[in-house]
């Protein structure tokens, strides 16, 4: 049921009373709790999480006025109604002042507060999808700061091609920032208020891919019980994201063709064709030279998705952001999680530093937030570590370094530096070009890092 997440905290002293709301709201299909007194109340908010609390407005020990200005003293997001039988309007709009967020009559049809219940979930509903909007933008605004020479002139080339409507395909590894490249094209161009619409190829079916594309008429196949709208029509004036295009079959890649060039749609069991006006995005991690090469992707698609092509460098070749990524996303989870980090294994942290990651951000983001995870008393230790890179770590094992409180944070980064480039040599001995390549930077940057440091 639509509401069965949404929890409600029935609070009356008369039992009888909260009995019958309580069957009359289930029906609604909340989830619904009772109780008999404000300090029950009080408990109970404490131990479950609670949405909505509809409380009588007079109760012995502590009335429903009483009870509101707890829950407010104590930041509690839940949202409050006011119950009375007694037609008291002036403490009922106290109590409106006092941040209920509104108040009905007992024993009146209960049609007036199931619209009062429903509007706190529209509201409550709407508050999350402003929360999640935020954070998107803060991630993404986040995730796009480099330090990186070339991914910075990414970000400009992006911006500019942004300024028109041409077709724009993304290069990189899984979890190189493809999606939050997409969406900053978006908006950063004048379709920036339309929609921005997003679609992994390769999670779904050739059948399922074709419907969600195109949309379906009722009666379409078996399954399709009314029409459906689908990407092509919802992103009309807007933008379409379409991630691993690589992946797409034969078949839909030549209406894919034909849809680019006509910008017109005809939806599955549909005889009508439909104009589309949107901005087509791509991305792969494929290498679709060799895929066309194969004739597993056709030529003439590619040259209409690729009007621009941006190369998105992985993660290792921007070895400079690592840390600041690390960072974020220790301040992230920390915060999600309400924990507090206080110390980090030597281990952990040269590895968290000097990791190559094939994963890329999003294995950088998944290991972080491991560690949190199993973090105990604020301490991060080695075992905390997905167990493939344990084994690694105990198979090139690295140096200690004596760690000093005293430490400048720019002399302890200039430790750990050392003390990685020193293990590189170790493990890769005589080949300089190795080393460098690792550490994403030319011979003669490595060649002044030796100087630097003293080592041979």
């Amino acid at each position: 049921m639509k509401n069965a997440t949404f929890t409600i905290l029935i609070v009356d002293d008369e039992q009888d009373y909260c009995d019958v709301m309580r069957m009359i709201l289930t029906r609604e299909g909340y989830r619904v709790l009772t109780c008999n007194s404000g300090h029950t109340a009080l408990r109970l908010l404490k131990e479950k999480q609670i949405d909505l609390v509809l409380s009588d407005l007079l109760m012995p020990e502590m009335d429903g006025g009483e009870l509101l200005r707890k829950i407010k003293e104590n930041n509690d997001p839940v949202e409050v109604i006011i119950m009375t039988a007694y037609g008291t309007i002036e403490k009922a709009v106290q109590a409106m002042r006092d941040g209920a967020f509104t108040y009905v009559t007992k024993g009146e049809d209960p049609v007036e507060l199931i619209h009062e219940i429903s509007r706190v979930v529209e509201q409550r509903k709407l508050e999350k999808d402003n929360r999640i909007l935020k954070e998107k933008v803060n991630k993404q605004e986040y995730m796009l700061e480099s330090n990186n020479k070339k991914y910075l002139q990414l970000l400009d080339l992006a911006e500019r091609a942004a300024q028109s409507d041409a077709n724009i395909l993304i290069l990189g590894e899984s979890g190189a920032g493809k999606e939050v490249l997409a969406s900053y094209i978006h908006q950063k161009s004048a379709r920036r208020d339309e929609s921005f619409l997003e679609l992994n190829c390769q999670a779904l079916s050739e059948s399922i891919l074709e419907s969600e594309l195109f949309g379906h008429e009722k009666g379409a196949f078996t399954g399709a019980f009314q029409k459906r709208i689908g990407l092509f029509e919802g992103a009309d004036q807007g933008t379409l994201f379409l991630d691993e295009i690589g992946g797409v079959s034969l078949n839909l890649q030549a209406k894919l063709l034909k849809v680019i060039e006509n910008k017109r749609i005809l939806r599955m069991g549909g005889n009508v064709s439909i104009e589309v006006d949107f901005r087509l995005i791509t991305a792969t991690n494929r290498n679709l030279q060799a895929d066309m090469d194969e004739e597993h992707f056709r030529r003439d698609l590619f040259y209409r998705i690729s009007t621009i092509v941006l190369e998105l460098p992985p993660l290792r070749e921007r070895k400079e952001d690592i840390q600041m990524f690390v960072e974020y996303f220790f301040r992230k989870y920390q915060m999600e999680m309400k924990k507090n980090i206080t110390s980090i294994s030597q281990n952990v942290e040269m590895f968290l530093l000097g990791y190559d990651y094939p994963g890329n951000i999003r294995e950088l983001k998944n290991i972080v937030e491991r560690l949190v995870v199993l973090s105990e008393d604020g301490k991060i230790k080695d075992e905390y570590l997905p167990t493939d890179i344990l084994k690694s770590l105990d198979r090139n094992k690295v140096i200690e370094v004596p760690f000093n409180y005293e430490m400048t944070l720019k002399e302890h980064r200039s430790s750990l530096e050392r003390e990685y480039i020193k293990n590189l040599i170790l493990k890769y001995p005589g080949d300089m070009n190795k080393v460098a390549d690792v550490l994403g930077i030319t011979r003669r940057q490595l060649f002044n890092k030796l100087v630097e440091y003293e080592l041979k």
